[in-house]
């Protein structure tokens, strides 16, 4: 199905853009009123609300340029030189917001954002492969921003995250034993990030730094009463935090982690045991939580290592809800359109239906065809992995999940050449899914990550990009993040808004 939208091709007045033309769908405009109204149980209640939603595209059109509207940002350090342009420097970004987005749950005209892990960059040092972290002691953290009303983005506050003591976390790895990926975080001079810096490595009395609350957040819910739920790439883990940022509650798939807090009916809640096979630095890119507050849904950012990662090349991905009330989990396959792709986001419409976007990797200003949508899903028709009855070749393992005669999925799709049948043949459907938003052809979209879902009511959704810190990795050195292959077009993370789109 084709949305219709409103847009307007115009020059940007922005140097950097020189005279590229960009196609940017516009939207209603909030309205400027000072009381906040009450947060809507669902978007058909939401789309009640048209005297808070203006259609005011005349106006939004002469403040927004055509890359969206810029969200602020402070530089953390530019005393780096810039990679492959070594005449000049690095700026690393205090930014990053666009791992995900959630609306506020009573102002409309709010939204927040969250970072992942901070700046980082692929890297092999003298301890191996793994990441560079040229601002190591960054802190994770949620943005409260605010849409004004001649288009420019406001930050209202930052909310850095915290263990549930109240100290700050970080962005290192977890222990591997608790979903950390086995990287090793080097600095930004390339020395490995000891427990001891003063001190040579040591496995033993001085091994790498780990963080065992570090997060690499990827997902995020604003819940009505002010906290948060965060999931991550590490475990995955799904945190839940107070208003202040402070840890109460943790849900993941490892038994032995007692932060798993939450118990119903005398039993803690975890996730399937399955999805610490999560892919490394693809673990669960979108969260969100049903409009009754009581149900937790997360998708997977692309195939699970399920049993390795012989069967990651494949387009099986896998969406788990979760409902904090009666303790229920319940999983489903999601088929992507391109092996391989990443699900970087989804939005709850109503308690069986979601926005989810799919994406791959590519820059449309380096390679025209890339690939970011938006689509609606169903689980109506959906098969509930967790609730199929077990047979002679059905199984559920308990590290492995449903098997069908001792394989995996994964394994199932991989020797049917990703064609799915097998699945098919013994009443496995995927959710159901249908393309309400192609961005590109909406705004010819130059991102690479398209990851964060606004959704504002009355056919509305905004759009966030990560712009990683504006920091990238090109053959393992660090330089600013670039949109074309002329590398004059820095990345930045930004606000794109579409109308017209069929909830």
């Amino acid at each position: 199905m084709s949305p219709t939208r409103k847009s307007v091709i115009f020059t940007s007045s922005t140097p950097i853009f020189n005279t590229l033309l960009i196609s940017v769908s516009l939207a209603g405009m909030l309205s400027s009123c000072t009381s906040a109204p009450q947060y809507q149980t669902s978007v058909s209640s939401l789309n009640k609300s048209s005297s808070q939603i203006k259609e005011q595209a005349s106006n939004y059109a002469s403040s927004l340029d055509k890359q969206g509207a810029l969200l602020p940002y402070t530089v953390i350090d530019s005393s780096l030189k810039n990679g492959l342009h070594p005449t000049k420097n690095l700026e690393i970004r205090n930014g990053g917001f666009g791992s995900d987005a959630a609306a506020h749950p009573t102002n409309l005209s709010q939204f927040y954002a969250l970072t992942d892990r901070g700046p980082n960059a692929k890297f092999k040092g003298r301890l191996g492969k793994g990441k560079l972290f040229p601002t190591p002691n960054y802190v994770p953290r949620i943005g409260l921003f605010e849409l004004q009303a001649d288009g420019r983005i406001k930050k209202i506050k930052e909310i850095l995250l915290k263990d549930t003591k109240g100290h700050n976390i970080s962005g290192l790895p977890n222990t591997e034993n608790l979903g950390g990926t086995g990287e090793t975080p080097y600095d930004k001079y390339g020395n490995p990030i000891l427990m001891d810096m003063s001190k040579p490595f040591n496995k033993v009395s001085n091994p790498i730094k780990t963080d065992v609350y570090g997060l690499d957040g990827e997902g995020l819910v604003a819940l009505r009463d002010g906290t948060f739920w965060v999931s991550d790439e590490y475990g995955p883990h799904l945190v839940h935090f107070d208003a202040n940022g402070r840890e109460i509650n943790r849900i993941n798939a490892f038994e032995a982690d007692s932060r798993n807090n939450i118990i119903v009916n005398g039993k803690r809640i975890l996730l399937p045991a399955e999805f610490a096979n999560r892919r490394a630095n693809r673990g669960m890119e979108g969260l969100t939580i049903t409009p009754d507050q009581k149900t937790l849904v997360g998708i997977m950012q692309s195939t699970m290592d399920n049993p390795s990662k012989a069967v990651r090349k494949q387009d099986i991905t896998r969406i788990v809800t979760i409902n904090l009330v009666d303790g229920r989990i319940s999983q489903y396959l999601y088929k992507q359109q391109s092996p391989q792709n990443s699900n970087s986001g989804i939005v709850a419409l109503d308690n069986k239906t979601f926005l989810l976007i799919e994406r791959d990797g590519t820059f449309q200003l380096k390679k025209p065809g890339a690939q970011k949508h938006i689509y609606k899903v169903t689980l109506d028709k959906a098969t509930d992995l967790e609730a199929m009855t077990e047979t002679a070749s059905l199984k559920q393992d308990k590290t492995l999940g449903l098997t069908l005669n001792g394989k995996t999925l994964e394994q199932i799709v991989t020797a049917d050449n990703g064609s799915w049948q097998t699945l098919n043949k013994v009443g496995i459907q995927p959710v159901n899914k249908t393309l309400v938003l192609d961005a590109v052809k909406a705004f010819n979209y130059p991102h690479d990550k398209l990851e964060g879902i606004w959704l504002m009511g009355q056919g509305h959704i905004g759009l966030l990009n990560d712009d990683d810190f504006a920091t990238w990795s090109t053959k393992g050195v660090l330089e600013q993040k670039y949109l074309d292959k002329d590398q004059t077009i820095q990345d930045a993370s930004r606000l794109y808004i579409a109308t017209g789109i069929d909830y």
